[in-house]
């Protein structure tokens, strides 16, 4: 099964992320609730956990890219 990771909205008024570092590439194994991105908000910088366990297919919001909440950061392949 083919999975979404999506930026979750922090709160009202933090709407906005910076993706800063990949802490896994594509082809990499997650486990669910590992840490997989750091991201960057208006108030805090934080890991962002893999929401399943599988492998890391694609990356779709690349370092340095600003997104928002619900936006598409990655796709995660489980067994």
């Amino acid at each position: 099964m083919v999975g979404e990771m999506r930026l979750p909205q922090f709160d009202m008024l933090d709407a906005d992320a910076d993706i800063l570092q990949w802490l896994k590439k594509e082809g990499d194994q997650v486990s669910e609730g590992e840490p997989v991105v750091e991201v960057e908000t208006a108030k805090a910088v934080g890991g962002l956990e893999a929401p399943a366990s599988g492998v890391l297919v694609r990356i779709v919001a690349p370092v340095g890219a600003t997104v928002t909440s619900g936006t598409v950061l990655a796709v995660i392949e489980s067994a």
